[in-house]
């Protein structure tokens, strides 16, 4: 990734650039640019590049015009760690869709059915588990990594050791969610997470005690130091008392301290190994100890996979201009908002897939876990299924996930063979037409 480019030293603007902008009719065109994507530096220019016009003037007018709007955010009295934030409409219209739809009962309680919260539950945290660990460069697919965990296989590789872990994290923070945001349970998430994965197993669940840390590419460029590892107990005090919002002044939006969180992890470093994925997590287990239970059913780092540059420039952009946390906000809050978009569509497939396969069926009596076996099955003739990928696919116990499958066996959809000291259920000889699929 190249570093961006820091933006020019902002000075009072001349006249002669509010003159141009008032007498070539630029002021309108400006405030939609601020508006409608609120760019950072490098951004900025090429959009007014036909201007003719010096970009650093007009950039400096513009900051002047932000830093009007700004909000201060302190979170510690040590240097560097003041903090400006701006909320233009773009970001107050993605939070007000957010807050219709991931906490409370306007219109989440509608988007998931009932009956099958607890099987999109199982299957999201494991999404946010594979793409989370991918991001940070466990190399292996959607498919192998969702075997293992449905499966409960035990795993090959470091990258499959990484993806277990970060679906363990998430279970426990699930599970925890009300839980007090302190150094303990800090700790744990990180030793969760970076459990025998390390290259120093002492590291895991361990503050760094060491400086010789520095965030560089892939050609040894450093962009960003970490703050001194001496500065930590301190640092990390703050950051708590941020997260319970026992430093608050000014009211910040639930969604945009969450999102600040997962910046403060990133920026303060306080692991050797680990701080994106704790960070991630932490930003989940914030929003939903604050009522926004929508968000265990997505997985942002699938999307933020989709295009990892963008996700690490939005850090930079943040550091590199002023301490300015709306490039990072903006980013993680049109990520949540394609991460629901897409939640929708998901369920919407499903549903409508559900429907098409029960019209399928002439007769037969199948509970929906046994239906949503059969279409995994029409998908794929060679999958084969065990009682514990059962369970820890739908949630539900032994004996229910045993009955499922000998059900489908006792109706000859699937028929059981040993493998090893594991039964195995596969499909049964000529099982569609003992569906008695319609033609």
């Amino acid at each position: 990734m190249k570093k961006p480019e820091i933006p020019p030293v902002v000075s009072f603007p001349d006249t002669d650039v509010i003159d141009f902008l008032r007498k070539k009719h630029y002021s309108e065109k400006l405030r939609t640019i601020e508006r409608d994507s609120y760019p950072y530096w490098e951004d900025f220019k090429y959009k007014i590049k036909t201007w003719k016009f010096s970009p650093e003037k007009v950039w400096s007018y513009l900051r002047f015009q932000r830093r009007f709007n700004t909000q201060k955010i302190t979170i510690s009295s040590k240097p560097g760690f003041e903090f400006n934030l701006n909320i233009p409409p773009l970001i107050q219209k993605y939070l007000h869709q957010l807050d219709l739809n991931l906490g409370g009962f306007l219109e989440g309680s509608t988007i998931i059915p009932s009956e099958e919260k607890n099987r999109y539950l199982i299957s999201s945290i494991m999404e946010e588990a594979i793409s989370s660990s991918q991001l940070e460069g466990a190399a292996t697919t959607r498919k192998v990594a969702k075997e293992m965990l449905e499966k409960q296989l035990r795993p090959k590789n470091h990258s499959e050791k990484m993806i277990l872990n970060n679906y363990q994290t998430m279970n426990w923070i699930v599970e925890n969610e009300q839980t007090k945001i302190n150094l303990e349970n800090l700790l744990t998430i990180h030793k969760l997470i970076t459990n025998d994965t390390l290259k120093d197993s002492s590291n895991e669940g361990k503050l760094r005690q060491t400086n010789d840390i520095k965030i560089m590419d892939d050609t040894n460029e450093i962009f960003y130091i970490p703050p001194d590892y001496n500065l930590l107990p301190q640092l990390l005090h703050d950051f708590f008392l941020f997260a319970n919002d026992g430093n608050e002044t000014e009211f910040i939006h639930p969604i945009i301290r969450g999102i600040i969180l997962h910046f403060l992890i990133g920026y303060i470093h306080p692991f050797v190994d680990g701080n994106g994925r704790t960070a991630r997590a932490v930003f989940y287990w914030y929003l939903l100890k604050n009522g926004y239970w929508l968000i265990e059913y997505m997985s942002i780092s699938r999307i933020i996979l989709r295009a990892p540059t963008q996700y690490a420039r939005a850090y930079l952009h943040t550091e590199y201009d002023e301490n300015d946390l709306t490039y990072f906000v903006l980013y993680n809050i049109k990520a949540l908002h394609v991460a629901l978009h897409d939640l929708k569509k998901y369920i919407k497939e499903k549903t409508e897939e559900r429907k098409k396969t029960i019209s399928l069926i002439r007769l037969g009596d199948y509970s929906e876990r046994q239906i949503i076996i059969i279409q995994d099955l029409l998908k794929n003739h060679e999958l084969y299924f065990t009682v514990k990928q059962i369970q820890t696919k739908f949630g539900v116990s032994n004996q229910t996930a045993r009955n499922d499958l000998m059900g489908l066996e006792k109706q000859e959809i699937l028929q059981s063979k040993k493998s090893g000291n594991k039964v195995q259920f596969i499909a049964a000889i000529n099982f569609e037409k003992k569906l008695k699929l319609k033609h």
